[in-house]
């Protein structure tokens, strides 16, 4: 346990000793920040029934700090290190490459999460100054948080997965962007089958990232879900951790 925590120290020391981490979190806080202005503009114009959680991670900006934030977040995990010749430094150490291949992951998923806080301190303020504090539920902002967690796991074990391909930083961020936005765009296929499609329409319907958030942001913990982020989560770091073992076979 010393030696993980170690190494996810030493990793997510990384992300705040270049600029690149700074980067990320000023250019996710200005997105996050015109979401909000665009939010308080039209909940002015018009009421709406849906949550207001919905409304504040359903729009553009939200997909695009999730595709465009994770892959420069992970690219560097692996590739950076396979080029500069330290990965095999530290493969070299007493530590076993499920610790180095969890700690990485760790590093991300906790910078990812410093990453949202920002946001809930909109949140806050929207229910603070509103005429209807209940409108922003605490509940629902729990779990619309719980989503974005989960859903940060798998973007992030997947860019892990990306980065441990190549000694590329920018191949891993491509690929961890072509993807991820695959997902993206398979989420938009269940509206476009039926019943008549079969176990395929079933299967598709099930990765719908769309209808997960929207029920977290409902305040709605569906265990169907959950479950489907951790597998999936653990599916692209069992194939990460396979990927660091190859070098033994080369």
């Amino acid at each position: 346990m010393q030696v993980y925590l170690t190494l996810t120290r030493r990793e997510l020391a990384g992300f705040f000793v270049s600029i690149t981490g700074y980067v990320i979190i000023a250019a996710v806080i200005f997105l996050m920040g015109q979401s909000f202005v665009d939010l308080l503009v039209l909940l002015q114009r018009e009421s709406t029934p849906a949550p207001v959680t919905r409304l504040f991670f359903s729009t553009q900006y939200f997909w695009l700090i999730l595709l465009l934030a994770t892959p420069v977040i992970t690219m560097r995990l692996f590739a950076q290190e396979k080029y500069s010749g330290t990965f095999e430094t530290l493969m070299t150490t007493p530590v076993s490459d499920l610790q180095v291949v969890l700690a990485k992951f760790s590093a991300a998923m906790i910078f990812y999460t410093l990453m949202w806080l920002p946001s809930l301190a909109s949140m806050l303020i929207l229910r603070r100054f509103i005429s209807n504090p209940e409108a922003v539920d605490v509940g629902m902002v729990v779990c619309t948080y719980i989503g974005i967690i989960l859903l940060g796991g798998l973007f992030m074990s997947l860019g892990c997965f990306a980065s441990a391909l190549t000694r590329n930083q920018m191949i891993a961020a491509m690929i961890s962007l072509t993807l991820g936005f695959s997902l993206f765009l398979l989420s938009y296929l269940p509206g476009h089958l039926t019943a008549s499609d079969g176990w395929a329409a079933s299967v598709i319907s099930y990765m719908g990232l769309f209808d997960h958030l929207n029920d977290f942001a409902r305040g709605l913990v569906d265990s169907r879900h959950v479950v489907f982020y951790l597998s999936s989560t653990f599916l692209f770091l069992f194939l990460t951790l396979r990927v660091v073992e190859s070098r033994r076979w080369k």
